[in-house]
């Protein structure tokens, strides 16, 4: 993270941690390191540098879950770190050489986004007839003639909330860059969902990008 901060601040504490629509639209623009030394990966350890221990957890339990059921070794970093203790180089080193982790792959929080639009109100008119089967056969005979309903939809407003990510993946044996990315997920609100939806994207551009291997 390049500046300190809450992982969720304000009203996204609570956005974040109570709901998330399956289709929350996730976009990633990446970029992949040409001159790093490993050219993929095949044990991941992921890695959630949130300051709150309640999104870190689920975030590296659901991302890994999906990469191991791709076939792609993956581990969590709470289950062989602490959180509340500062490692320093060598024992990060040691730990994860012990594992066999060929790749770290970090999450930070960046900022989160928020826009409101209006949704004008829209009054539209449609024959009694489409409401229910009888009054659409009755229809169909002469000498009806229709009534019609009036429905009316919008004049609210509506707020758009965009989360912004960044992540990183560093090869373990010369511990350089591979790939970074920025992430952008619309609207989260389950965090068990929005981890698999952000664990979705980022691998397929992995295996488009031809990072890992099983």
């Amino acid at each position: 993270m390049k500046k300190k901060s809450t992982l969720f601040p304000g009203s996204f504490l609570i956005l974040f941690a109570v709901l998330l629509t399956s289709c929350s639209p996730v976009v990633l623009n990446s970029y992949m390191n040409p001159k790093a030394a490993e050219k993929n990966v095949s044990h991941l350890l992921i890695w959630g540098m949130f300051d709150k221990l309640e999104y870190r957890q689920p975030f590296e339990q659901y991302f890994a879950q999906y990469f191991s059921q791709k076939g792609i070794k993956c581990i969590g970093s709470l289950s062989i770190l602490r959180p509340d203790k500062k490692y320093d180089y060598k024992d990060l080193e040691k730990k994860f050489d012990s594992l066999g982790v060929d790749g770290i792959l970090i999450f930070n929080y960046q900022n989160t986004d928020k826009d409101k639009s209006y949704v004008p109100q829209t009054t539209s008119m449609y024959p009694d007839y489409y409401y229910n089967y009888y009054s659409y056969y009755s229809w169909g005979y002469p000498l009806y003639s229709p009534g019609y309903s009036v429905v009316s939809t919008g004049g609210y407003w509506t707020t758009t909330t965009v989360v912004n990510l960044t992540a990183n993946l560093y090869g373990n044996s010369k511990d350089d860059l591979l790939w970074s990315a920025q992430i952008a997920i619309t609207d989260p609100q389950f965090i068990d969902e929005a981890s698999v939806q952000i664990a979705k994207t980022v691998y397929a551009d992995f295996a488009n990008k031809q990072l890992i291997k099983k």
